[in-house]
């Protein structure tokens, strides 16, 4: 990687797009909630209600009302473990990384 390429999470959050790996988690959410139905239960869909329908149009935003982000992060626990209980690699690796770089 380069130096104007090298990401700088915590202080600058250069070359990092913490709202389009916010969006990888959530099309990992809802393709697993496609795959196994069983796994979307109340907590999830009160979750999902939260974030608009439109998510990936209102991270494009310059003022976004909707901190999806922030609704990421403050649940990771909870998001690593509906990943974690079906196996949903795809998730656990999306999550990994917007915990690392962005929460």
């Amino acid at each position: 990687m380069s130096q104007a390429q090298q990401r700088d999470r915590y202080i600058t959050f250069n070359n990092i797009d913490c709202y389009e790996n916010a969006a990888l988690v959530l099309d990992a959410m809802n393709e697993l909630f496609e795959l196994e139905p069983e796994s979307k239960n109340e907590l999830w869909v009160r979750f999902m209600d939260k974030i608009p329908q439109n998510y990936r149009e209102e991270f494009k935003k310059p003022t976004n009302d909707h901190d999806t982000l922030y609704l990421v992060c403050a649940n990771v626990f909870y998001i690593s473990d509906l990943f974690d209980e079906f196996e949903f690699e795809k998730g656990i690796d999306v999550l990994d990384q917007v915990e690392l770089e962005c929460c």
